[in-house]
């Protein structure tokens, strides 16, 4: 076929993107921990698609980045190929079936924090349903068990959230052997950190299948440990976890840019509604610089928060009709123009694609830093705290804690396209603050105001609805312009800070379509990487 026509087929989606040299176009992975990234960039040299990968990575990352994710998460799966309908993969965990009666907050702690964990049963999933069929099961966990049996470095960002989180861990003895030296101090920067317990868990993975989470020998363990520990997840729970849902994804527009992300319970509408409110705007008043973009987007993020906390979606079962109306344009200008009248965790993500186009964007997360902060001593991974995200005191709320519901979520993953092919993947860890993260690096890539690079790593505001706001720049003045109209500006953790970018707005993810090839970019707050796979 004629190099020209290859070329156009190309830009249509219709084959793979090539090269000058007549290979397919490289897949790049961007992911939270070095170790993880270079995961899938192995699974993808190895003939793996972007799902194969994605697996690779989120089991790598279960290993290397503990205190965000692991085998005990929850997990959703954004996904788009050339002119194909994005798809979720709906792996959220649930509440156990029986619980008490009168549960408060006091109660969830510990064994009882943990909903039924739903990350190795989606992964299995997305690999069956969606993987290449070139690579088994075992292929794409062996990266995690290298890095498990022979250990990783511990970078700078994980040391910090270790620090941070040091004297909670050591009054959880099981989840303090997993994490802290023998003697209870902090591993230093540099150490290389090794987990044999897990190891094996993830060689029982590999060999017995995913079942064996839910229905066999770790599937025993678990229950038994929750038994132990007053846990309220049974031998039950596990067995009828449901596999994932798939559902069509949640669907909206930026100036031009088709925008995929994922419907309740998690919260890429908010994003939706937040981008639908920047579009009233002209790009170049939201453009780096300019003086209205601090106001256009505070202004933004003050609405979709709002919105959030006081109109929930409340039908699970068909979350994207009932969220048709918090995200349309009209929606947008009325929220606006109230807004006018009245005044004149911790989680994971990554995102990749591959030489075909096949673009992944996933968001996995045991809540909490460290999550509940227990294990079972035989497994060798901590259990989230997911029980803390349902609502206590309102029984007809939609994430009111009852027997196998889903939690609340914070989780944004995006993929943007045009023509049907995607162009940028995208999403964060730190629970509303994802919301915030997304939506401006969103808005600077699409508004072409900064690559994927400069968009990840610039300065961010956060707000806490009604009233608190938060600018990680904290250029001067800008209190003093903005304490007039009523917020107020509470300090935020500095302890997690490095060269001047604060961890606390996140930790994006993202890989954008530039200059005739795919790139990837790392957010510099943590200790994440891009690799890029060498074309086949």
């Amino acid at each position: 076929m004629p190099r020209l026509s290859l070329v156009l087929l190309a830009l249509l989606g219709l084959v793979p993107v090539v090269t000058p040299a007549g290979r397919a176009a490289p897949g790049v992975v961007s992911a939270a921990s070095p170790e993880a990234a270079a995961a899938g960039r192995e699974i993808l040299e190895r003939g793996g698609n972007a799902i194969d990968a994605a697996v690779a990575v989120a089991f790598s990352l279960a290993v290397t980045e503990p205190a965000m994710s692991g085998l005990g998460a929850g997990i959703q799966i954004l996904l788009q190929g050339p002119h194909r309908d994005p798809l979720v993969i709906n792996g959220t965990s649930r509440a156990p079936a029986v619980m008490p009666a009168g549960i408060t907050a006091a109660d969830l702690t510990g064994h009882r924090a943990t909903t039924v964990p739903s990350t190795v049963r989606t992964l299995d999933y997305a690999w069956r349903r969606h993987g290449s069929g070139r690579l088994a099961w075992a292929d794409l966990l062996a990266p995690a068990i290298r890095s498990a049996e022979e250990g990783f470095v511990i970078g700078a960002f994980r040391h910090k959230v270790l620090t941070r989180t040091a004297a909670s861990l050591r009054t959880h003895p099981s989840g303090a052997a997993l994490t802290l030296n023998p003697d209870g101090s902090v591993p230093a920067v540099g150490t290389v950190w090794k987990q044999p317990v897990l190891a094996r868990t993830l060689r029982r993975l590999a060999t017995h299948g995913a079942d064996d989470f839910y229905r066999g020998e770790i599937a025993r363990d678990i229950a038994a440990d929750m038994a132990a520990n007053d846990g309220w997840i049974t031998a039950d729970d596990l067995a009828r976890l449901p596999e994932p849902r798939e559902q069509p994804a949640l669907r909206g527009t930026y100036r031009g840019w088709d925008v995929a992300t994922l419907a309740p319970p998690a919260s890429g509408w908010v994003v939706l509604q937040i981008l639908n409110v920047l579009e009233r705007s002209p790009s170049g008043e939201l453009a780096p610089g300019a003086p209205t973009r601090d106001a256009r987007l505070v202004e933004a993020l003050a609405i979709g928060h709002t919105s959030n906390q006081r109109s929930p979606v409340h039908d699970m079962a068909d979350p994207v009709a009932e969220s048709a109306g918090r995200i349309s344009k009209e929606t947008a200008a009325e929220l606006l123009a109230a807004v006018r009248a009245r005044n004149p965790g911790e989680t994971t993500h990554f995102s990749l694609v591959d030489g075909d186009g096949l673009a992944v964007a996933v968001t996995t997360s045991i809540n909490n830093y460290y999550g509940a902060q227990v294990a079972s001593p035989s497994l060798g991974f901590l259990y989230n705290d997911y029980m803390h995200e349902f609502v206590l005191d309102d029984p007809n709320h939609p994430f009111a804690l009852r027997g196998s519901a889903l939690p609340f979520s914070s989780m944004s993953a995006m993929i943007l396209s045009r023509g049907g092919v995607p162009r940028m993947a995208v999403g964060s860890p730190g629970s509303a603050r994802i919301i915030s993260a997304v939506s401006q690096v969103v808005q600077l890539w699409a508004d072409g105001q900064a690559d994927i690079a400069a968009a990840v790593a610039a300065p961010r505001w956060h707000l806490i609805p009604p009233n608190r706001l938060y600018s990680e720049a904290d250029t001067p003045g800008w209190r003093e312009r903005f304490a007039p109209h009523g917020w107020t500006f509470p300090s935020v953790p500095t302890d997690l800070v490095t060269d001047g970018r604060n961890a606390y707005y996140g930790g994006v993810h993202a890989i954008a379509w530039e200059h005739d090839r795919w790139t990837g970019a790392a957010d510099p707050r943590r200790d994440g990487a891009v690799e890029t796979a060498a074309p086949r």
